[in-house]
């Protein structure tokens, strides 16, 4: 995805999931889910291990089915385990997936991208947030 994409869709989307999502603070997902919070999203985690514990004040879901209407799906799991995060996105009529840093499944993106789904993989949103030099917080409404 190119720059320009890659902005509107962080402008554009309000509801995420991230699954994976940590509750322990030196885990990346840790770190982007807060960082989502404060970009102003609806952050949702999703992690069954952590089912009902708060991560950042939010009660974790035990499954992406739990979650409700999505813009995008950020996955924080192995390239091997995404696939099966993107059909359930697809499933659940997501607008978007994001694939982390280091997750790639081209099989389960090129599913996703023939079902209508935006899909962005191997970039973080924090990173890319920081280096468009997007504002601080996302606007309301949209």
């Amino acid at each position: 995805m190119n720059d320009d994409a890659i902005r509107a869709l962080l402008l554009a989307t309000r509801r995420i999931a991230v699954v994976g999502a940590s509750d322990r603070p030196g885990r990346p997902s840790n770190g982007v889910f807060r960082f989502l919070l404060d970009r102003g999203y609806a952050a949702l985690p999703v992690n069954p291990a952590l089912a009902g514990r708060p991560v950042h004040g939010i009660a974790a879901l035990a499954s992406l089915d739990d979650a409700g209407p999505l813009d995008m799906v950020d996955i924080f799991r192995r390239s091997a385990e995404a696939g099966a995060v993107v059909d359930d996105a697809i499933r659940l009529r997501a607008r978007s997936v994001w694939l982390q840093l280091g997750v790639i499944d081209e099989a389960a993106a090129d599913r996703a991208r023939a079902a209508g789904l935006v899909v962005v993989m191997d970039r973080c949103p924090a990173i890319e947030w920081r280096r468009l030099g997007l504002p601080p917080r996302i606007m309301s409404g949209g």
